[in-house]
């Protein structure tokens, strides 16, 4: 697949999960939430998890929020896959993608999709837009069982 392929399909499922998201809402019920903000472009998510009864694994995952195609994008792409994960694997998840961005690995083949936002990498100023969820995630997984705002967590400090 040449570059300019590869580069067609970034923009084409960006702007699919943009337009028309699969796991845009709050989950019910509500057993880990956390806002974040990137102040560089304005982008804010709201995201909500479903813990298992035991609170070790994702039941479901649903973000709100307002932002460029790539932020919502990922917000999307990383719901869709945090079903069935557990908590371990969704903090694996986390560190594999801010690897990705970096261009030092990629997911494997069951989780697939989330290559496409590999493209985001030949952006260096919206890498922050893509990691702004991923950021809420790690620090919804990490709070104490909690389901109410832990305030917002900001990606300001990443380096792109």
């Amino acid at each position: 697949m040449t570059l300019g392929n590869l580069r067609d399909l970034y923009q084409q499922v960006i702007l699919e999960r943009y337009k028309t998201p699969r796991h845009k809402g709050k989950t019910n019920p509500v057993h880990r939430y956390q806002k974040g903000h990137n102040p560089s472009c304005g982008d804010t998510i709201e995201l909500t998890l479903q813990l298992s009864d035991a609170g070790d694994t994702i039941v479901d995952a649903k973000f709100e929020g307002e932002g460029c195609a790539i932020s919502m994008a990922s917000a999307d792409l990383m719901a869709e896959a945090l079903k069935g994960k557990t908590v371990k694997e969704a903090l694996e998840m986390v560190e594999r993608f801010q690897q990705m961005m970096k261009g030092e690995a990629e997911f494997p083949k069951e989780l697939r999709k989330l290559n496409v936002m590999q493209g985001v990498a030949q952006f260096p100023v919206r890498i922050k837009c893509a990691n702004l969820t991923w950021h809420a995630l790690k620090a919804a997984l990490q709070s104490a069982d909690n389901a109410e705002s832990n305030g917002f967590i900001s990606n300001e400090k990443e380096e792109a």
